[in-house]
């Protein structure tokens, strides 16, 4: 496996591929550059969006070449407060180009799922996404070992039809 941190991410989100799913399970996640966002969103004050800003362009970048992104959020329910501030960010992810949907925890059994949250790129690169002690993002260790790609490949085609698309997910949250 290989490293990938900084600069080398950007690169491998700019590399040739034409579909990029992502799979996130956690409630939770502990970035730095998201505490003030959410510190914000709890206090229900208006929410300085430039943390997100270099992720939006990245986004709108890849998917204006015909690029595919999407993003899986597997959630408990009730919903933790980063998946509540989550749920309303995704918007800007939206109209940057990705596709979201929401899964509820309760609706797969864990075994269906990977341990670990990843990146599956054109069904060939697998990029575990990796994080301090701390919980910190600190990038991926990428492999193309095609037994895990496929692995990952079986997850997503099995995950993707159950979740949910975020404006139906929101939709019925209202209700």
């Amino acid at each position: 496996m290989l490293a990938l941190t900084g600069e080398q991410l950007d690169e491998l989100f700019r590399s040739p591929w034409q579909r990029a799913f992502h799979l996130e399970l956690q409630d939770t996640y502990t970035t730095s550059d998201e505490f003030e966002p959410l510190r914000q969103f709890l206090a229900d004050e208006p929410e300085d969006t430039v943390w997100q800003q270099q992720w939006l362009d990245l986004i709108r970048e890849i998917t204006g070449s015909g690029k595919i992104v999407q993003r899986l959020r597997v959630v408990t329910e009730p919903h933790t407060d980063y998946t509540r501030w989550a749920l309303s960010v995704s918007p800007r992810n939206i109209a940057a180009g990705e596709e979201i949907r929401w899964l509820p925890r309760h609706t797969i059994d864990a075994s269906l799922l990977t341990a670990d949250d990843y990146w599956l790129f054109d069904d060939h690169l697998a990029a575990f996404s990796v994080f301090t002690p701390d919980g910190e993002g600190a990038g991926f260790s990428v492999s193309t070992d095609p037994v895990i790609a496929d692995y990952f490949r079986a997850v997503r085609d099995r995950v993707w039809s159950l979740a949910i698309p975020h404006d139906e997910y929101v939709s019925a949250l209202r209700q």
